[in-house]
């Protein structure tokens, strides 16, 4: 399992988040099997066994977004006995996960947004500049929790109007910055300069100019959004990388263009979108049309 868990972290680059929850989902499988079983090694797992645990997940009555991460982490596990050569099959192979309903993402609407990121006085000392960034950071260019912390100093090239994302899988991008966004940036490093005298390192920083990490933002996030939405599904910084795709193709722009701009590896990723608008277009002609 060790080995597993460090090849997630320095082969594929999985974020400490995805490890933590690999390492939970590897652990509660384990425990299972020692409890029900009595086998302490979950490499010697048969498609019995493990068909046995997702049953007994689901009779939890889990959510099945829960049980089909843990079935995941169990497939990506025995992929990897398998490649090792610790295995000679794979489990897995016969395992089906439950099906899940068709779920939309939950996005901030447009007006609401805009008239905090407008009007909203954030300060001009070190938090408020450093606040203001995070939002308009998250919101102005789609990009994850987790690119987002990890963007340095030198990754921003504002003569260019661009910053460097190191996204899933160590894959690098170029996502453009719209002149308010820029000018945002601008501000914030002066003040970043001001306040600890660094031009390199990281580029969101805490209070302590410690790194920023993802509770951090996640606060930061919730403190501001809930003053213009009461849903806690609208309150995290997913909730403005789904505005920044929402609001782009309700403006006209392409599938393709926002692929590439939220980083997703295939474009069926993007199209959930696609219901979004339909949902909206429909609400319109509803409201609109004189035989609706």
């Amino acid at each position: 399992m060790d080995a597993f868990f460090d090849y997630l972290r320095f082969e594929r680059r999985y974020s400490p988040h995805t490890v933590t929850s690999y390492q939970t989902d590897l652990g509660q499988f384990a425990a299972y099997l020692k409890s029900a079983y009595d086998l302490l090694d979950p490499a010697q797992a048969t498609h019995p066994l493990i068909r046995g645990w997702v049953v007994e997940l689901m009779e939890q009555t889990l959510d099945p977004r829960t049980v089909n991460r843990k079935v995941a982490c169990l497939r990506s596990y025995f992929k990897f006995l398998l490649r090792t050569g610790r295995i000679e099959a794979n489990p897995m192979l016969r395992i089906k996960a439950p099906k899940m309903a068709k779920k939309l993402p939950e996005f901030v609407p447009e007006d609401a947004l805009n008239g905090l990121l407008n009007s909203f006085e954030f300060g001009e000392d070190f938090a408020g500049q450093r606040d203001q960034l995070v939002l308009e950071m998250l919101y102005g260019t789609g990009i994850r929790l987790s690119e987002l912390i990890g963007i340095h100093a030198d990754d921003v090239s504002l003569g260019a109007s661009t910053v460097r994302v190191t996204g899933k899988g160590n894959k690098q991008r170029l996502v453009p910055l719209n002149p308010s966004l820029k000018l945002v940036i601008e501000h914030y490093q002066a003040r970043r300069a001001q306040e600890f005298g660094l031009a390199a390192g990281p580029l969101l920083l805490t209070d302590k100019g410690e790194p920023m990490y993802e509770k951090f933002v996640y606060r930061t996030v919730k403190r501001y959004l809930s003053q213009i939405t009461t849903s806690s599904a609208q309150q995290h910084p997913h909730a403005l990388r789904h505005a920044f795709a929402t609001h782009l193709l309700g403006k006209g722009a392409d599938l393709n263009s926002i692929k590439e701009l939220l980083g997703h590896a295939s474009l069926a990723a993007t199209q959930v979108y696609t219901h979004l608008s339909v949902d909206r277009l429909k609400s319109v002609f509803e409201q609109a049309h004189p035989r609706a």
